[in-house]
């Protein structure tokens, strides 16, 4: 799969969120924007609500750090309320949930599962210039941390705006990054 550092496709998907009318979101939408693409199987579900519930507990995190969050499934808009309405967990996502009945976005981001019409449970973080910078895919039966998330998106917009650093494993903002060079080479 070489989606890491490639552009996002063209789409649009109708979102449902808390408090609003159905919208229609696209690719161009996202220009100078970080977006969270967070796919999820399908609604009404298992360990999908339990995820979704991490992530908005995450979301204000996300939205102080200029990123925007977008669930998706190939569920409807109108699916997505009907669960938001019903579910204690779903009603507190505050960011929008893309219906992807057509699988244009789970195709864009080759995590459909084509036999069952789902898509798979998996994150794609893009950046200000639409490129993939980020990216997890996991089975059905293992749930996401958002928490973990947030902190790999600290790292990326680090990098991005430190050119010439990395961030090592377990990086935490504030701490030491690295300036690849041959001098380190062998000696890390």
């Amino acid at each position: 799969m070489g989606i890491i550092g490639s552009e996002i496709k063209p789409f649009t998907a109708t979102a449902f969120q808390q408090g609003k009318d159905f919208f229609d979101v696209s690719d161009a939408d996202l220009k100078g924007k970080w977006a969270v693409f967070f796919f999820y199987p399908a609604d009404f579900t298992f360990v999908c609500p339990t995820e979704l519930e991490d992530m908005a507990e995450q979301y204000d995190a996300l939205k102080g750090m200029d990123v925007e969050v977008y669930g998706v499934s190939t569920d409807t808009h109108f699916s997505h309320k009907a669960w938001h309405d019903t579910s204690e967990k779903i009603a507190k996502i505050k960011f929008p949930m893309l219906g992807d009945q057509l699988h244009t976005l789970s195709k864009n981001f080759d995590v459909l599962r084509e036999e069952m019409g789902l898509a798979d449970r998996a994150t794609f973080v893009v950046d200000p210039d639409g490129v993939i910078q980020i990216m997890e895919i996991t089975c059905e039966g293992v749930g996401r941390n958002a928490k973990e998330l947030v902190r790999k998106i600290k790292a990326a917009q680090y990098v991005r705006a430190n050119p010439g650093q990395v961030c090592p494993a377990k990086w935490e903002e504030g701490s030491d990054t690295l300036a690849p060079s041959l001098d380190l080479v062998g000696k890390i």
